[in-house]
């Protein structure tokens, strides 16, 4: 007799040999038998699924859990001017007058002209210390009290590299947040600095929140794509305490200057473990579009400046060989177009060096991408690991900085998912929570429509892809990417029994209700989460 049946479904398998099926069977974890529902074979519990949709758990390929949403912190998503930014400000002191630090995050960059500076700020929050996270976390907004605070006083910080102005002095302005302040240096000297959010029992508040989160939308491993050796004992606290109901795999910070010492210490880190792997490494090869630090081919709309790599072509084609000598694979933000082609051309080369090996080295984001480097993902079995709804066009289409800093002619190269399937590279699907939305339904909606969730017209529709490619990028695609899809991603006889029952069939209905369609039943290991 199995575990756990679960009959009368719509399975959906994501296994080509065998697409769709009726009922499932698991037994000690994993599954076990796939088949018809007059076929069923006995067990101790069922699930009538009642004809909902059956899915492979969620496999969020990119997903900050670490970062997570902070409680703590004034959230300004949606806040579309400086004015509304110190409303919220204002709500969130009312009720938290004692506040050593006003934190926030979720800042949008349209929501000021140009770059903010500290004396934007300070017409909000006074003389109280404060800090503003952008959205995507790759830049810091402080205010004079902040800049005094964490002694800012232009030019590179661990943390981060201060604007100055015309005079020297710093803008309060701070790029380069996620390059510097997320490593473990930088957390460290924001932490020593008594920085709030910086501290321990808040990182794991925030960790703790974000996993509860993906389990609840169904997503069953979380890939958490930059991590320190430092961060690595959040998971473990998580996962002795029973609070780790999805898997994780952690991919370690590689910042520029790593050393052979800290590739040892990586190397000893390393696990693979059912719920808990540790291994790939994250490294920048530029930074973000929206504020003019990504690397392009040609410059920035009305600008002179294309944005600049944070290695020299050379020096990060040899980085990339060593890495891949020594067995590494290696997840590589980059954004723009010159971005990608140089992580392009440094794995190229590191095949001719190393030759040819299963690397599944990963680009991730893949947002402005040249179409004579579309062909080369697959050619040089290079995953393209991306962000659905980063592409919807209430982010980055007309109207939003993403789409004006590259300029209309460069739209078509925007987020082509479509173009790299048909060219047969591996689509892995993810969130990048908390840049965005974790609920993999808003994923899914973008992806399939490229609108907005307002609706309206699409941005760039011609690089849609079908539900079957986008569902496949956010489970077997995902699964594949991180070397998994031997045990998960698709509902195959002896793969781990991570499951979804879905409120709605993705397949039947209209694609407008996609992002109301909720993740009822989420079962990890063979059991109800």
């Amino acid at each position: 007799m199995f575990d756990l049946v679960v009959r009368h479904a719509r399975i959906h398998t994501v296994d080509p040999a065998r697409p769709w099926a009726q009922a499932l069977a698991v037994q000690d974890g994993r599954i076990a038998w796939v088949g018809a529902d007059e076929d069923r074979p006995r067990a101790a519990e069922e699930i009538d699924a009642g004809g909902r949709l059956v899915l492979p758990g969620f496999v969020d390929a990119h997903n900050h859990v670490r970062l997570g949403s902070d409680d703590d912190c004034v959230q300004l998503a949606g806040a579309a001017s400086l004015e509304e930014v110190g409303r919220r400000i204002a709500d969130w002191r009312a009720r938290h007058p004692s506040a050593e630090w006003i934190e926030c995050e979720g800042f949008d960059y349209s929501a000021l002209p140009g770059l903010p500076t500290a004396a934007d700020l300070d017409r909000v929050t006074g003389d109280v210390p404060a800090f503003v996270f952008s959205y995507d976390v790759h830049t810091m907004w402080l205010n004079s009290a902040g800049l005094r605070r964490l002694g800012v006083t232009g030019g590179e910080l661990p943390f981060g590299v201060a604007r100055t102005d015309a005079s020297g002095r710093p803008t309060g302005f701070v790029t380069e947040f996620a390059v510097r302040g997320l490593a473990r240096d930088g957390q460290r000297a924001l932490a020593g600095l008594g920085l709030p959010w910086a501290g321990e029992e808040r990182r794991y508040r925030r960790l703790l929140a974000s996993l509860e989160m993906a389990t609840r939308y169904g997503i069953t491993t979380v890939v958490e794509p930059q991590n320190s050796l430092d961060d690595l004992a959040l998971f473990e606290r998580a996962r002795a305490e029973g609070r780790m109901r999805s898997r994780v795999i952690a991919a370690l910070f590689h910042p520029r200057g790593t050393g052979d010492a800290d590739l040892l210490e990586f190397a000893a880190a390393a696990r693979t473990d059912p719920w808990f792997s540790v291994g790939p490494l994250k490294l920048y090869i530029d930074d973000v579009v929206e504020p003019h630090t990504a690397a392009l081919l040609e410059p920035y709309a009305g600008h002179a400046h294309s944005g600049e790599t944070f290695y020299p072509p050379e020096e990060f084609a040899g980085l990339l060989a060593k890495l891949d000598a020594a067995g590494f694979q290696a997840f590589v933000h980059a954004t723009g177009d010159r971005g990608i082609r140089t992580v392009l051309d440094a794995v190229e080369h590191a095949r001719e060096v190393n030759g040819p090996r299963d690397a599944r080295h990963q680009i991730v984001h893949v947002e402005c991408l040249d179409p004579a480097d579309v062909p080369r993902f697959a050619e040089l079995g290079v995953v393209a690991c991306m962000q659905p709804r980063h592409s919807s066009p209430d982010i980055a289409g007309p109207g939003h900085d993403w789409a004006a800093a590259v300029g209309s002619d460069r739209w078509p190269k925007a987020w082509p998912m479509r173009s790299l399937e048909e060219a047969g590279a591996v689509l892995a699907f993810s969130s990048d929570w908390n840049v965005a939305e974790m609920d993999p339904m808003i994923g899914i909606y973008t992806a399939v429509t490229r609108r907005g969730l307002a609706g309206g017209p699409a941005w760039m529709p011609a690089e849609a892809v079908s539900l079957e490619t986008t569902i496949k990028g956010y489970t077997l695609g995902s699964a594949y990417a991180n070397f998994r899809d031997h045990d998960r991603g698709s509902i195959t006889p002896g793969k781990f029994a991570d499951l979804v029952i879905l409120s709605d069939n993705l397949f039947e209905i209209p694609v407008e209700r996609i992002p109301e369609v909720r993740a009822e039943t989420v079962i990890v290991d063979g059991a109800v989460s």
